[in-house]
């Protein structure tokens, strides 16, 4: 592992930053998550906007904009000096008094963290993962917009905890109107027929890169991709379903609550989607 604050590099571990950053003791920050295939970062440009969208959106102001965020990818992706890997970009309102007003942060903080990582085991990825529907909710847009990737994911943490204890792979997360907003972190996806469905931002969802990167995948296939709300009893009749999530990339769903999904009507979309989503990623290989 690798480490970049603030213009210094460090070894796994060895990083540190003061006990007094906001983005520990408040969660006050942004970030992405971001692969690298081969040394090039995957849809990089794409991630650093929707960053500067949320750093907009929290009020937290960049010294050197996003020059400086490539810059920090680029170095701590170099110094870690081999391919394939994972990137933790993150925007803290840095070091401030005990108390929760951002005014006594001056100076926010950039922090690089550059790893291998796998959220899922790949056969699991490719036979299916376990979904249980949590009782953890996710927040209303007029709590916190889903679009902003804020450094407060307890939210996610008890949902997935939740659906540990019940012995599942991955949290189905409801909003407060019942239907689906996300997985703990990963957007929902399901198959009926030829049309390939998920949940659209006002519902709770993320708006993924990686799925963005597949609805697009999706229609060039032919397919019909859209947004459109979508609740458990969709799981229940699809054809198929999967996730997508920057770490993951696509991922089968194989069941829902203890239920087969598209157990009875066999489809090969997902298949042909993870083939297109393959190439893609090979084509931004060095």
């Amino acid at each position: 592992m690798k480490v970049f604050i603030d213009g210094e590099l460090f070894d796994g571990k060895a990083g540190r930053i003061p006990v007094v950053d906001h983005g520990l003791l408040y969660g006050d920050g942004v970030f992405e998550g971001i692969r690298v295939f081969g040394t090039s970062p995957f849809l990089l440009e794409e991630h650093l906007l929707r960053l500067s969208h949320g750093l907009r959106a929290v009020h937290l102001h960049l010294p050197g904009g996003l020059p400086s965020l490539r810059e920090a990818v680029a170095t701590t992706v170099n110094a870690f000096g081999a391919p394939d890997v994972y990137v933790r970009l993150i925007v803290t309102r840095g070091d401030g008094a005990l108390g929760v007003d951002p005014i006594s942060c001056p100076t926010p903080r950039v922090i690089c963290i550059v790893d291998r990582v796998q959220i899922f085991p790949e056969d699991k990825r490719k036979s299916g993962v376990s979904l249980a529907t949590v009782s953890t909710r996710r927040p209303t847009s007029d709590v916190l917009d889903p679009r902003v990737k804020s450094l407060n994911y307890l939210n996610n943490a008890l949902a997935r905890i939740e659906c540990r204890q019940r012995n599942a792979d991955e949290a189905l997360m409801l909003n407060q109107h019942g239907t689906i907003a996300e997985a703990s972190v990963a957007n929902v996806f399901v198959v009926q027929g030829d049309r390939v469905l998920t949940p659209p931002t006002t519902d709770g969802a993320l708006d993924g890169i990686t799925r963005t990167a597949v609805l697009e995948l999706a229609r060039r296939a032919g397919l019909h991709a859209e947004e459109k709300t979508l609740g458990r009893m969709d799981l229940f009749s699809a054809d198929e379903a999967f996730l997508t999530g920057t770490g993951a990339g696509i991922v089968r769903v194989k069941s829902l609550d203890g239920e087969l999904i598209g157990n009875t009507r066999p489809s090969d979309v997902v298949e042909r989607l993870m083939t297109a989503y393959d190439a893609l990623t090979w084509q931004r290989r060095d």
